[in-house]
């Protein structure tokens, strides 16, 4: 089957209640009550070119970054899974290029709601994956109307410029305005916790495929039937987690596609400024989000904090757009940038709302959305993974109703 041409615009979705993505079929054992895991089960079919072997399971997963394989930690003591990865590594695009931290308040109130329900996980799941940092916002005397409004969003308390200066001694004293942070942002180890999923996601029996791009998609009798240059997989679910991608997925599965649009955001690492001891410096943010500075092992990580549009690609930084957002940085410190000892970017997708997208597709039967993470994917990961696989399996959610229904793709229904 070829999928049906991608149509132009946004979602009209209607607002109706799908049946469990498996039909309700989903093994049980009886001495538990609890579901089994299906077995993947291999065949070959007849193509062009001689039989082709298929892989049949119970649940598709497409996109190898943190979404991705959190879903698939979570989905695979239940079902059997399959996670396919175009490229030779796990975490290759966004996931692995990532800032790292976790911020309570970050993002909206939808986001929000999934970092407070994240928080008792990465702080406890297998020792922990945070440490402290803190934050430290700073202003210009023209950004105290923009950095009032950032502070009560972000919760910030207000600190007086002498002591900003005192937990950053390269703040330059006579361009800072104004001074706020906290001390409970904290650092995120991304590396870990992306491990941590995927080993727990392989010991319950889900196999991950790199080097493994979806090619053509389509669904017949009930299962969904994707391509790839390894072998063909069948399952009655296939979870969109293909991060920048997300909507070219959906168009090959002859799905509409939502509106998301992937921003780039590039950094730069430099030397620790002046020779400064920067471990236990807190996360810098210049207001009206102009820059941001954080310290990663013995070194500054300095970014413009851009938002620029891109098509779907692995990104790169900007030369321009970064050396202009290294001139925001300078202006507000004492010690000039004296080379760059790397830099990259990475792009942060975003549905229209600014808000993920968590659930079945209401037009078509057995296709979930996880996407649209922003730069809050690593922060949110679990919550965002046990709200999926609880739609999945058709569990009640943990999460309040009125969240759930936030992060529905039925939300963009006319």
């Amino acid at each position: 089957m070829i999928p049906a041409p991608c149509r132009t615009g946004t979602r009209q979705l209607q607002k109706k209640k799908l049946p469990h993505a498996f039909g309700g079929n989903i093994p049980v054992n009886m001495k538990t009550g609890k579901e089994k895991a299906c077995k993947m089960r291999a065949f070959s079919l007849a193509g062009p070119h001689g039989r082709v072997r298929v892989m049949k399971c119970d649940i598709i997963i497409i996109g190898g970054g943190i979404a991705g394989i959190s879903a698939a930690a979570r989905l695979s003591a239940h079902a059997s899974v399959v996670l396919l990865e175009a490229e030779e590594t796990l975490g290759h695009h966004a996931s692995g290029r990532s800032a790292a931290m976790f911020e309570r308040e970050y993002g909206n109130r939808v986001v929000r709601a999934l970092n407070h329900a994240s928080e008792e996980y990465l702080t406890q799941e297998n020792g922990g994956v945070l440490s402290p940092r803190g934050i430290l916002m700073v202003a210009r005397a023209d950004q105290l109307e923009h950095f009032s409004q950032e502070m009560a969003e972000m919760s910030l308390e207000p600190l007086g410029v002498a002591e900003a200066c005192e937990m950053v001694p390269i703040l330059r004293r006579e361009k800072v305005a104004a001074a706020a942070g906290n001390t409970w942002a904290r650092d995120l180890d991304a590396d870990r916790l992306l491990q941590d999923f995927a080993k727990r996601a392989r010991a319950a029996g889900a196999v991950f495929h790199t080097r493994a791009p979806a090619g053509p998609i389509a669904r017949a009798g009930g299962l969904w039937q994707v391509k790839t240059p390894q072998e063909d997989f069948v399952a009655p679910v296939i979870v969109n987690a293909a991060g920048a991608w997300v909507d070219e997925i959906a168009c090959m599965a002859g799905v509409s596609p939502l509106g998301f649009v992937p921003l780039r955001r590039s950094i730069a690492q430099i030397p620790a400024p002046a020779g400064h001891d920067v471990r236990d410096w807190p996360m810098l943010h210049g207001a009206c989000e102009s820059w941001y500075a954080k310290p990663e092992a013995g070194k500054l990580l300095v970014s413009p904090s851009e938002e620029d549009p891109a098509e779907p690609h692995d990104a790169w930084a900007d030369d321009m757009v970064l050396a202009e957002g290294l001139a925001r940085y300078e202006e507000m410190v004492t010690a000039p940038v004296t080379r760059v000892e790397a830099s990259w970017a990475g792009l942060r997708t975003f549905a229209p709302d600014r808000s993920p997208v968590i659930g079945f597709d209401g037009e078509a039967p057995g296709f979930f959305w996880l996407a649209g993470q922003g730069g809050y994917g690593f922060q949110t990961s679990p919550a965002a993974s046990s709200l999926a696989a609880d739609l999945i399996l058709s569990r009640p959610p943990e999460l309040e109703t009125r969240v759930v229904a936030a992060l529905s793709p039925e939300r963009f229904a006319p």
